[in-house]
């Protein structure tokens, strides 16, 4: 499959499993998961597919993508975090790293300095547990983001609930603005 295919499919999945699976005519198990099997039919079903969407196609898409975005298992697929409709997906609680991070707009800061991180139409923050990946979030939004710094642990400690969404994608339900730092001037965060 070409590289524009495993896009435009990715992105498809991604709706229909982040935003409006309603749209496809399924519903989402608490975990956030439907059967493949329907999850197929629905697919080809909405956009007609030549040829037809398959378990294959999904695994080889999931294989090539820079980040882990759906999780296959025990016949059921799901979107691993992103998810922006009213029913709260259920996630394991998880304990974080020590430090994790998160990429945002210069415009957004003094917001998040004063209310803290929030899921922004989303049902969770999302931070990560890399620069790098913080990095790349943040600069959807402004071209030097700026990189703050989670104390993950003191927040954990005192009852922020933290969950994996992938390998490099962490979810709370919000961060109070006494977690959240801005080193110096960010500069050596990107090195």
């Amino acid at each position: 499959m070409d590289q524009s295919r495993r896009t435009y499919i990715s992105k498809k999945m991604s709706y229909a499993l982040r935003h409006n699976p309603g749209k496809y005519g399924f519903e989402l198990a608490r975990d956030g998961s439907v059967t493949v099997s329907r999850f197929l039919r629905a697919m080809n079903a909405m956009h007609h597919f030549d040829p037809a969407l398959t378990e294959e196609d999904i695994r080889e898409i999931m294989a090539n993508a820079d980040k882990q975005r759906f999780a296959i298992e025990n016949g059921r697929i799901r979107a691993l975090y992103g998810h922006s409709f009213p029913m709260q997906i259920n996630h394991t609680l998880t304990r974080p790293p020590a430090v994790l991070f998160h990429g945002t707009s210069h415009k957004a800061l003094p917001s998040i300095m004063e209310e803290g991180l929030l899921p922004m139409g989303r049902q969770y923050v999302h931070l990560s547990a890399d620069v790098e990946t913080a990095n790349q979030v943040g600069a959807r939004r402004d071209s030097h983001p700026v990189i703050l710094k989670v104390d993950a642990a003191r927040a954990e400690a005192d009852g922020v609930r933290f969950y994996v969404g992938n390998d490099k994608v962490w979810l709370a339900d919000q961060i109070p603005p006494k977690y959240l730092a801005v080193p110096g001037d960010n500069q050596e965060l990107r090195r």
